[in-house]
């Protein structure tokens, strides 16, 4: 890339501007960044790219595992507390018995299922292979009835075998796998079968639920892995061979949990893994949770453990040819090729059929280790009416404790915010580990900082004169991610090696002032300081619609693109790395006004040491004031890790000056951070708004 010195600059050929010095665009031409156009949704196209090298993709395999941990709001991972599992109710059937579960996978929250067993024989105890079965979005779940004529009809296409495995398909599974020699939890969803206390996908839609990240998807991903924790812990289960299948909104559950979980040995999920439809439900989605990625590197995160998949008529359709190939040349990569497998059906709809549960026992079986003579083929069973399944009765009720979603969501809550208090920087160590949690959070919400093989100039060098000061003018961004950032900067006749990024919400126009540059600006100047400023996503030439964030579920909108305020702070974050690895500035200041202050908080707390000195307007923020989930200063998961001054407690040892800020009590975290890190006097804060010219005499000094 070539670099932009500050001395290249007043070399090239001035040229002339229209009457608005602050333009880099003709004022005829509309921006062309990619966020200002459609967003994403679940049902366009989700490519996945095989990295190039082994290092590559640990560390890519790092980061979306992380940024998966944080959109469920696991990021830390909450406490496992007790499970006190009741098992009861034990049904036989020819090799296999059935027993009814529940458990408390967290206070006042409890996971109901079945848990199938290989009859024993012998008298001789020994530890079996396992399944976590995850049921999917078929009506009643666990207890699902498709019907006699769907299972006639079933039957004559030869997607099932019998009319019982066509009527009760999701118990022909866990049947067949424990004849198979496996013991097998089969688990509820939330608000399905006998999990009743909170409705399926619902009581997590509302503004606190982002700003918390509390959602749906979240608890059945906490479901799961406690789940896992359940399974794994029986007496006669050999934990290190336990795999997880699930169809649709359980496939879903079960790339989940083997993206997030080192301990699955083998996963199957079936109809669910694609380029296309990412899941539909609300238990399929959160904020985050697809930015920059999709369901086939979700997958991919299980490798080189054994994954199987399974495609039907339906968004699945085309896994063989997109999905597949990139999954075994990553598979490849690890040496393990053969450890990834999908076929897909397109004779049947969305299903889990006969047909894909035999290639899924198959998988199963050469995987766990069963021995078995192969091909397998399942056999007939007898059915237990749903109702018999039931983990309730008036022996074993529903525990009078499970919580409702607004007491349970209260309580996840106070749970989370003493893991942050927890988490008070104290001193180095502690400080540390602050930053591991809550800085890999906001990286997670707004980006990392580019290296300079990733900065793009999209347009410009273009240099012109104000008056004595040297004007720059050039659109840049990140390569490949579509954004186009304008930016002016102004260079004095006689400068140094320090230049000020000025971030203000009226954008670069604010550099002027009737005509002439802006007094706060021009001190700058006569102190041989470069000012750039920038239009960060929709200020000044960067205007366009406003994002329509989703009525239903927000999740639907933030799962797939960044919220207004995190763009804009990865677009500052973007400048102070085209200041320091293009233009070679030596010394970076970085100043926020009004309502852009919080913006450049952040962005300083993602820069670091590139950035030597912050002034910034907190603009008497508060992230727990917001109120509805289409405000633009909304960022899901603020509150969560601690808002506004646990961002700014991520700057220590960084020189910064906060001013206008919401209480003397806010900034406790960020003092104590700034005490952790033996730079108390490299903090500076002020409840009052401060004047510009004290701004730049701080900034200065």
């Amino acid at each position: 890339m070539r670099r932009l010195s500050l001395l290249l600059i007043l070399s090239i050929p001035a040229v002339a501007f229209a009457d608005d010095p602050s333009r880099v665009r003709p004022e005829d031409k509309k921006s062309d960044d990619a966020r200002l156009g459609k967003t994403v949704t679940l049902d366009d196209y989700h490519p996945f790219k095989p990295p190039e090298s082994k290092d590559a993709w640990e560390n890519r395999r790092k980061a979306v595992r992380e940024q998966l941990l944080v959109a469920l709001g696991l990021w830390p991972m909450p406490e496992k507390t007790p499970l006190y599992p009741v098992i009861h109710g034990r049904i036989d059937r020819e090799g296999y018995t059935i027993e009814k579960v529940f458990f408390a996978s967290t206070p006042g929250h409890y996971v109901s299922g079945n848990l199938y067993r290989p009859m024993a024989t012998g008298g001789l105890a020994r530890k079996f292979p396992a399944v976590l079965f995850a049921h999917g979005h078929w009506q009643n779940g666990r207890l699902h009835d498709a019907g006699e004529a769907t299972a006639k009809k079933d039957v004559k296409d030869k997607g099932e075998g019998t009319i019982e495995s066509g009527r009760y398909p999701l118990q022909a599974l866990p049947a067949m796998l424990a004849r198979m020699g496996c013991v097998v939890f089969h688990y509820d969803m939330v608000g399905v079968a006998d999990s009743k206390a909170i409705p399926h996908a619902a009581g997590f839609a509302d503004v606190q639920g982002e700003l918390r990240l509390q959602s749906a998807m979240g608890l059945q991903a906490w479901n799961s892995i406690r789940a896992y924790d359940f399974l794994a812990d029986l007496p006669d289960v050999d934990s290190k061979r336990i795999g997880m299948t699930g169809a649709s909104g359980g496939g879903t559950q079960t790339f989940t949990l083997c993206a997030i979980d080192d301990r699955p040995a083998v996963a199957f999920p079936a109809v669910m893994v694609s380029t296309g439809m990412q899941g539909g439900c609300v238990c399929e989605n959160c904020s985050y949770l697809r930015v920059g990625t999709g369901n086939v590197e979700f997958a991919g995160l299980f490798a080189p453990k054994p994954l199987g998949m399974s495609g039907a008529n339906d968004w699945t359709k085309e896994i063989e040819t997109k999905g597949l190939p990139e999954l075994k040349a990553l598979f490849n990569l690890l040496g393990a090729e053969e450890n990834v497998m999908a076929k897909c059906f397109v004779q049947f709809g969305h299903n889990y059929n006969q047909v894909s549960r035999e290639l899924m026992y198959n998988w199963m079986n050469k995987h766990l280790r069963l021995g078995l003579t192969e091909p397998i083929a399942e056999k007939p069973f007898v059915p237990v009416p749903p109702r018999e399944l039931s983990v309730y009765d008036a022996e074993h009720p529903m525990p009078k404790d499970f919580l409702p979603v607004a007491r349970f969501r209260a309580q996840q809550a106070e749970a989370s915010d003493k893991q942050m208090e927890a988490l008070f920087p104290k001193d180095a160590v502690s400080l540390a580990e602050f930053r591991k949690v809550v800085g890999t959070a906001l990286r997670v919400m707004v980006g990392e900082f580019p290296g300079k093989e990733k900065l793009a100039l999209i347009e410009g060098p273009v240099v012109s004169t104000f008056g004595e000061d040297g004007v720059h003018k050039v659109i840049f961004g990140r390569k490949g991610e579509g954004d186009r950032i304008p930016s002016l900067g102004l260079i004095p006749k006689e400068h140094g090696k320090t230049l000020a990024i000025w971030v203000h919400p009226n954008g670069k126009a604010s550099l002027f002032e009737d005509g002439k540059v802006a007094p706060a600006v021009k001190a700058l100047l006569d102190k041989h300081i470069s000012v750039m400023a920038i239009d960060p996503l929709r200020v000044g030439e960067q205007t366009g619609p406003a994002m329509a964030v989703s009525k239903t579920y927000a999740g639907y909108t933030f799962g797939y693109n960044r919220p207004l305020l995190a763009n804009q702070v990865r677009d500052i974050v973007t400048a102070v790395a085209l200041a320091k690895d293009v233009i070679g500035a030596k010394k970076i200041l970085l100043i926020g006004w009004d309502k852009m202050g919080p913006a450049v908080v952040m962005a300083k707390a993602i820069c670091g040491d590139a950035v030597d000195r912050t002034a910034a307007d907190m603009n008497k923020f508060r992230f727990d004031a917001i109120e509805k989930t289409d405000d633009p200063m909304l960022l899901p998961g603020a509150v969560k890790y601690g808002g506004l001054p646990a961002f700014a407690a991520l700057c220590a040892p960084g020189e910064l000056f906060l001013h206008n800020h919401a209480g003397t009590s806010s900034g406790k975290i960020t003092k104590s951070a700034y005490d952790a890190a033996g730079a108390a006097d490299k903090l500076k804060r002020s409840p009052q708004p401060a004047k510009p010219a004290d701004v730049v005499d701080w900034l200065t000094k």
